[in-house]
């Protein structure tokens, strides 16, 4: 079966990410055929600095490939290798009515911010359903919140079907069995909030940002609901089965200082990602081999989505030179 996703390079990744996405991705290449690519296109809606768009895309590989992504077994690579992709979303977009993207919630929420919408932005889910239909994937792993672009996505292949002939496969959502990560502020943890925790800081830095997360003011001596707290939500992401029930019972019990369940987020957080840190400068030190990954994954990627532009070509007749 095959499983498409894509992540953003618009910032350092952080828990939110890994429990939200990466580590299922990790788990789902032992059992299915991967894609995975990092979307630079989309990031330009945010990240508009040359240099720094360069660099966060390498972070994203670096992070991956550190975090156990086996490119035997999945292919990962950048959507700016696949000009094929661009391509479709206009293609997309011609039997896409603008109704169907202004009920877009990212695009009503930034509205009803008064943030100001670029075009690029506006047409978001267009690119993202181009992202996912030209590789013909049956599965795209995604978070509750993102589910409406997959359904968006299916109403544009049936735009396209309806009006042409059948070419793509209907995606389907796989739902992340992971919470809402909080953040140290307790609101969802997400880069534009800037309340994360990143999965590679320095062990110095993570724990003064642990040790910072937002608590209420509950008297030690006193009884505390785990299932209100955001280090609660924490523990159960980073430890195993059996110490979340031992500090469930210390929470409900009394006597419990929130800085003593700060520190023990702190240990955990180092024996999760602290070899995994270790993993990534060793990467960092093979950027031939980085670049070569990045390149074998988008050759094997841009065969597919080759295969099905030439599809969506001869349906909508567009001729090209080389067809």
């Amino acid at each position: 079966m095959r499983i498409l996703s894509g992540i953003q390079p618009s910032g350092a990744l952080h828990l939110g990410n890994y429990f939200g996405a990466i580590k299922q991705h990790i788990e789902l290449q032992e059992e299915h055929e991967c894609f995975y690519f990092i979307a630079n296109y989309h990031s330009l809606t945010t990240v508009q600095d040359a240099d720094r768009l360069r660099q966060l895309t390498l972070d994203v590989a670096l992070d991956y490939l550190a975090l156990g992504l086996d490119p035997e077994k999945a292919l990962l690579f950048r959507q700016s290798d696949i000009p094929e992709v661009p391509e479709l979303a206009w293609i997309l977009s011609t039997v896409t009515g603008k109704g169907l993207i202004e009920r877009a919630h990212s695009f009503k929420d930034k509205v009803a911010k008064g943030i100001s919408v670029s075009m690029g932005l506006f047409g978001y889910p267009l690119l993202m359903a181009a992202d996912i239909l030209i590789y013909r994937p049956h599965l795209v792993p995604v978070g509750q919140d993102q589910v409406q672009h997959i359904e968006m996505t299916q109403d544009m292949a049936g735009y396209f079907n309806n009006t042409f002939r059948e070419v793509f496969v209907r995606p389907e959502p796989r739902l992340n069995e992971a919470q809402v990560v909080p953040g140290v502020d307790g609101q969802k943890m997400s880069k534009s909030y800037g309340n994360t925790i990143e999965l590679f800081a320095p062990a110095k830095a993570a724990k003064k940002r642990i040790m910072g997360i937002k608590t209420d003011s509950t008297p030690v001596e006193d009884p505390k609901d785990p299932d209100k707290c955001n280090l609660f939500a924490l523990l159960k992401l980073l430890a195993p089965p059996d110490e979340i029930e031992q500090w469930e019972q210390r929470y409900r019990r009394g006597g419990l200082g929130y800085g003593d369940v700060k520190k023990r987020l702190a240990e955990l957080y180092e024996e999760t990602f602290g070899t995994r840190r270790q993993a990534r400068e060793q990467w960092v030190a093979r950027p031939d081999d980085v670049e070569d990954i990045l390149r074998t994954g988008a050759a094997r990627a841009r065969a597919v989505a080759q295969e099905v532009m030439a599809d969506v070509r001869d349906a909508c007749g567009i001729v090209t030179a080389t067809s």
